[in-house]
């Protein structure tokens, strides 16, 4: 089983703002793989899905997914994560989470095998109470300290917890769909396979 987490707000006032990216990307999953996230626990909406048959690959395991959306608020994420993966027995390496990011130019997407937070605090609470660095992430740029938007800490909070222009939407559809894409090539292929197909190079990147 592979664990996919995506970090987010929860509340309407929240929805379809920047930092609900990842929100937004496990709710299109879960369509793409059967799931369903009508279920609560943990703190966190879940919902169990397959990973699709053209996606399966070497890395693809038994092709069970296990969806994520910690109810939490961003800050606190750790603590759901942690539970589903001390409950269902996932290593960190089985473990993918999507986040936004600010300093990556509206659209673009990133993924990496580990690393640091980056400032993210969402990311911090969980390398916190999962002891490590070593999970992956997929980071969706939603601009800001790309050179797109608002540079002092103070406006940069607001610019997260805003909701995207027209225009900007129209990128963020095309992006949520990549994100997607790039979840279920993690998941059958592994980390290195959708790094190779989805990290973009735009500027912020």
């Amino acid at each position: 089983m592979k664990l996919i987490v995506g970090l987010g707000n929860p509340g309407k006032q929240y929805e379809k703002t920047r930092h609900n990216a990842g929100f937004r990307v496990l709710d299109i999953l879960a369509g793409k793989t059967g799931g369903d996230f009508g279920r609560e626990k943990y703190k966190a909406q879940f919902a169990e899905g397959r990973l699709p048959a053209k996606y399966e690959g070497p890395a693809a395991g038994d092709g069970r997914l296990m969806l994520i959306k910690p109810q939490t608020y961003m800050n606190l994420s750790g603590e759901p994560v942690a539970s589903f993966a001390g409950y269902y027995k996932i290593a960190r390496p089985d473990l993918l989470v999507v986040v936004d990011d600010v300093a990556i130019a509206l659209g673009a997407l990133r993924i990496r095998t580990s690393g640091s937070a980056g400032g993210h605090n969402g990311l911090k609470d969980i390398e916190r109470a999962l002891g490590g660095q070593d999970y992956a992430r997929l980071r969706v740029g939603v601009g800001g300290r790309d050179g797109s938007g608002p540079q002092a800490k103070g406006d940069l909070a607001d610019h997260v917890l805003g909701r995207f222009s027209g225009e900007e939407e129209k990128v963020m559809s095309d992006a949520l769909d990549r994100a997607v894409e790039a979840c279920l090539t993690w998941a059958g292929s592994g980390t290195n396979e959708a790094m190779n197909r989805f990290n973009t190079k735009k500027q912020g990147d």
